[in-house]
C-alpha cells in the first residue's frame, strides 16, 4: 500500500489523495484507516472526509474544493524552526540542555513538556509536541532490566564448567537440578498482576492496600527445576526463606520425584544462585546439605552460578516465568489456591509441575560454628572450590 501510494502521490491531487486513502481503509475494513493513515501518513481526519464523499458523491461534487499546492496550515515547524532543538533540550537536559532544567526531576509527559514550551514563548499545544518528538525518532519507553552490576572476570569460564558439569551427569543418567526461590507473594484476595477472561464489567474485587493480612502473610515458593526430564517441585513456604527451608524443598522433590526418576543415581547436581538461602557462602546451606546427602546416600555436587547472573538460572525462564503466567490476573487468596494454581501449569513443550504446602517453621538466625564446617564431608573442585564443590555422604 505505501509502495502505490508513493508511486501515485505526484498524480495526485489533495482531493483524489483523500478519495483513494478512504478506498483502501474501506477496502481493509476494521480498523483500516489507521492502518492507511500510518502506512501513507494521510491524516485519519483526512480519510474520514474521503469516506464520507465516497458514502454520498453528491457532497464531493457539491463543495468542487480542491486545495491548491502548498495550501493548509503551516507545520509548526516552520513557524518556530528551532522547536525541535527546544524540544531535545527539555528531554534530555543532562547531556543536551541546562542541568539544571525544572523538568529533570519531573514527569516529562507531553502536556508538561508543552507547559515549559509556552513559558519560553513557545504556542504549542501537547498533540504537536507529540507529533514532533515521533518526528525526531522518539517514542514511549519503560525501563528494561539489561544492566547486570559489576561482572567477574571468572564469569565465562564459570558458566562452561557448568556446562561440561551438566553434560557429563546427563551422560551418566544422574539427576541434574535447578534450584532457587521465587518472588514471595502475599496472600489474600490482593492484586495479581495480569489479565485474564471474565464478563465484560465484572473484574475481580481486590484490596486497594497491599498490608499483609494477619494469619495469612506471604508464600515462599521455591522451586526445584529437573533439567533433563523437564519437571518442577515446587514447595510454598509460610516461614522464612531459609537454607533450611531450602534443602527441605530438595529433600521433598528427591523422596516425591526424584528417587521413582532416577533409581539407580548415586550422585546429584545442583546448580544454583550465590546468594539467598542456597548462596555460596551460607554455612546452613552447607550443613543441610550433608544431612541430605547422608540420608539419600548421594554424592551431591553444587555449582553457584557467578555474581550478577541470577536471571540465567534455568530455573527462572523454564519454570517460574510459566507459573506466573498460569496465575496470572488471579488473586493468591490462599495458600490452597497457590499450591492448586502451581500444580496446573503445564507447556506445550511437556513441563509438568508437583507442589506441595510445607507448615514447618525454620527460625532465623541458626549459626554453624566452624567446628561444624570442619566435620563435613566437603571436596572443593579444582577451578573456584567457593562456587564448585561436592559434599559426601557419611
Amino acid at each position: 500500500m505505501k509502495k502505490r501510494f508513493e508511486a501515485l502521490w505526484p498524480f495526485l491531487d489533495e482531493r483524489l489523495r483523500r478519495l483513494w486513502a478512504a478506498s483502501e481503509a474501506k477496502a481493509l475494513g476494521y480498523g483500516g484507516i489507521s492502518c492507511v493513515s500510518e502506512a501513507t501518513g494521510v491524516s485519519r481526519r483526512a480519510i474520514s472526509e474521503g469516506c464520507r464523499e465516497l458514502q454520498n458523491p453528491e457532497l464531493g461534487v457539491s463543495s468542487g474544493r480542491v486545495r491548491r499546492p502548498g495550501g493548509g496550515r503551516k507545520r509548526i515547524t516552520t513557524k518556530y524552526p528551532d522547536l525541535p532543538e527546544r524540544l531535545e533540550e527539555l528531554i534530555e537536559p543532562t547531556s543536551r540542555g541546562d542541568p539544571e532544567s525544572p523538568l529533570r526531576w519531573t514527569c516529562r509527559s507531553v502536556r508538561n513538556l508543552s507547559d515549559e514550551l509556552k513559558a519560553q514563548g513557545y504556542r504549542v499545544c501537547h498533540n504537536v509536541v507529540a507529533e514532533v518528538l515521533r518526528d525526531l525518532g522518539y517514542s514511549l519507553q519503560a525501563n528494561q532490566k539489561t544492566v547486570e552490576g559489576g561482572t567477574h572476570p571468572d564469569r565465562n569460564a564459570q558458566f562452561e564448567h557448568i556446562n561440561e558439569k551438566v553434560r557429563a551427569f546427563q551422560a551418566k543418567r544422574q539427576p541434574v537440578i535447578s534450584v532457587d526461590t521465587k518472588k514471595k507473594e502475599l496472600v489474600g484476595d490482593f492484586k495479581n498482576i495480569g489479565r485474564e477472561w471474565r464478563r465484560k464489567g465484572d473484574p475481580s474485587k481486590v484490596r486497594v492496600h497491599d498490608f499483609p493480612i494477619p494469619g495469612l502473610g506471604k508464600a515462599a515458593p521455591y522451586g526445584v527445576y529437573d533439567v533433563t526430564e523437564n519437571v518442577g517441585w515446587v514447595s510454598v513456604g509460610v516461614d522464612h526463606d531459609t537454607a533450611a527451608f531450602a534443602v527441605e524443598s530438595i529433600r521433598r522433590w528427591w523422596n516425591l520425584m526424584g528417587r521413582p526418576t532416577y533409581p539407580d543415581a548415586t550422585e546429584l547436581l545442583i546448580t544454583a544462585d550465590g546468594g539467598g538461602s542456597n548462596g555460596s557462602r551460607v554455612r546452613l546451606w552447607k550443613a543441610e546439605i550433608q544431612k541430605l546427602a547422608t540420608e539419600a546416600g548421594l554424592s551431591i555436587s553444587i555449582s553457584h552460578l557467578p555474581p550478577g547472573t541470577s536471571k540465567w538460572n534455568k530455573i527462572e525462564h523454564r519454570l517460574f516465568s510459566f507459573i506466573s503466567q498460569n496465575w496470572r490476573g488471579k488473586p493468591l487468596v490462599s495458600y490452597e489456591v497457590i499450591v492448586s494454581l502451581i500444580a496446573a501449569t503445564t507447556t506445550n513443550e511437556g513441563l509438568r509441575v508437583e507442589c506441595g504446602l510445607d507448615t514447618n517453621h525454620y527460625p532465623k538466625g541458626i549459626e554453624v560454628s566452624e567446628e561444624e564446617i570442619a566435620s563435613l564431608s566437603l571436596e572443593k573442585a579444582p577451578f573456584h572450590g567457593d562456587w564448585n564443590y561436592t559434599i559426601l555422604p557419611k
